[in-house]
């Protein structure tokens, strides 16, 4: 079975800092690429940022700059680091797995249950 948990949401102030982490366990972590996605209310679900087998990165437009992923392939954990957040960054984030590497949410079967950032202004 497979389980993506996140963790790491919460309240932060503008310009602040926050670091979410997802916890994944039932698939062959190592051979998949992991990406964060985040979900405004009433907005589409937005790429945020994604990283490959090989530790390759790519990141969305409000990401770049801002925010770094990481992964831990001997934890199966895959982190964000955020900062400089805005009020925009407000959002239930997403971590997914993909055996691609690709930025298009239709790609990723596997999702977490989502957390909450929000960002006071």
């Amino acid at each position: 079975q497979v389980v993506l948990v996140e963790r790491g949401g919460g309240l932060v102030q503008a310009g602040g800092s926050l670091i979410l982490s997802c916890a994944a366990s039932g698939f062959a972590f190592v051979n998949y690429s992991l990406g964060w996605f985040r979900q405004a209310p009433g907005k589409e679900r937005e790429f945020v940022a994604v990283i490959n087998r090989v530790s390759s990165t790519l990141y969305g437009d409000s990401a770049q700059g801002r925010f770094t992923i990481s992964r831990d392939n001997s934890e199966n954990t895959v982190s964000l680091q955020m900062s400089s957040l805005k009020p925009e960054d407000t959002a239930v984030y997403y971590c997914a797995a993909t055996p691609t590497t690709s930025m298009n949410k239709e790609h990723f079967p596997f999702w977490g249950q989502g957390t909450q950032v929000t960002v006071s202004s």
